[in-house]
């Protein structure tokens, strides 16, 4: 995509929320069919079974697709942590107290927690955004792009307001944006937030159709009784809210989080720059899903890295057609699956540059 076309879809989206408002959305750009044909006879030309590598070969298929050049290269990559707090915590929604999450970031930002750990192996660059949490925290390495101290607790209300909502969305595309002009080729996302589960957990019950029992698991590790009261607070949301189903962004000012809206917007920011973003689990996948639903077609640029053990995850990744290359069961967050799965996207295009042709051997 050149710098007239972006600069077009910008422009598009600058009112895209707004239009969304009134049940209109833009439209997304197509993927490049010549570098995806140009990716698929190099993967029919090397010396392997053809399509042995799977859902790896679909992947770099896809790349090729999104950024319109069959040379796939992922030399700079970086994982966005949007960190936000939950209003919904005031009912017993997690076992954890939100301040909790403050703490987290601060340790990503230091580059002492989970996904930092991991992302050094997989060489990838922390990017920790405080999108609204209860606490702020004053650290250079924090994006500071707080909207509000935190959401409303939706079983009062909306979670946000329309122009929270908006705001946290378009800072989700800012900071696309923005890895783009520093040549960033790839985005895994990633979050941290008490409670987040059940925000996305609500988000996903309206737009899948689903209940609330359905869609709800335990998060970081709630008793029966605290399983129980999520659940409750989540009907609760839905009953006093009365989201639209059929208005993505409806469902997202009145059930979400910042880190929802702002994951939103990063999704969305990767079909605007022609960059690949990789989903992480159960959050990201219910944000994936509302930028998809705002704007179908979204999901051409999206890559999933795993199924998270939340009861929801397989339905919403199966929503959105796509399909994860891990299966281990992993709950973590802070986008530690979106990293892990970098290492086998690399691998898979170690082959793919590599591996020697058929007409190499004389076949």
């Amino acid at each position: 995509m050149d710098a007239q076309q972006a600069g077009a879809m910008d422009i598009a989206w600058k009112g895209a929320i707004i239009m969304d408002l009134t049940k209109q959305t833009i439209n997304i750009k197509n993927l490049d069919k010549t570098s995806m044909d140009k990716a698929v006879a190099r993967w029919n030309d090397i010396a392997k079974p053809v399509g042995s590598l799977g859902v790896l070969e679909d992947i770099v298929v896809k790349i090729a697709g999104i950024t319109g050049n069959a040379d796939v290269r992922l030399d700079k990559r970086a994982v966005i942590v949007m960190c936000a707090d939950n209003g919904v915590l005031a009912q017993g929604v997690a076992q954890t107290p939100g301040e909790i999450t403050a703490v987290m970031a601060g340790f990503i930002a230091e580059k002492r927690s989970s996904v930092c750990i991991m992302a050094k192996k997989a060489d990838v660059d922390i990017i920790a955004v405080d999108m609204g949490m209860f606490t702020r925290i004053n650290n250079k390495d924090i994006l500071d792009r707080r909207i509000a101290n935190g959401t409303a607790d939706f079983t009062q209300g909306p979670a946000m307001t329309k122009e929270e909502a908006q705001k946290a969305i378009e800072s989700g595309i800012e900071l696309v944006k923005d890895c783009k002009k520093k040549g960033y080729k790839i985005i895994a996302t990633g979050e941290m937030g008490i409670g987040n589960t059940t925000t996305s957990s609500a988000v996903a019950s309206v737009l899948l159709g689903l209940s609330a029992e359905e869609v709800t698991g335990r998060g970081a590790g709630l008793s029966d009784e605290g399983l129980a009261r999520k659940i409750k607070a989540i009907k609760q949301g839905i009953e006093i809210n009365k989201p639209d189903a059929t208005d993505a962004f409806d469902v997202l000012h009145k059930l979400g989080g910042f880190d929802i809206a702002g994951l939103c917007g990063v999704f969305l920011g990767g079909a605007i720059c022609g960059i690949p973003i990789v989903i992480d689990g159960f959050i990201s996948s219910v944000s994936a899903l509302v930028a998809e639903r705002i704007c179908p077609g979204a999901r051409n640029y999206m890559i999933s890295s795993h199924i998270s053990a939340e009861p929801a995850c397989k339905t919403v990744l199966e929503e959105l057609g796509l399909h994860p290359v891990i299966h281990a069961g992993m709950r973590l967050g802070e986008g530690t699956g979106a990293v892990a799965a970098l290492p086998l996207i690399d691998m898979a295009l170690a082959v793919y540059h590599d591996l020697m042709t058929y007409k190499d051997i004389g076949m």
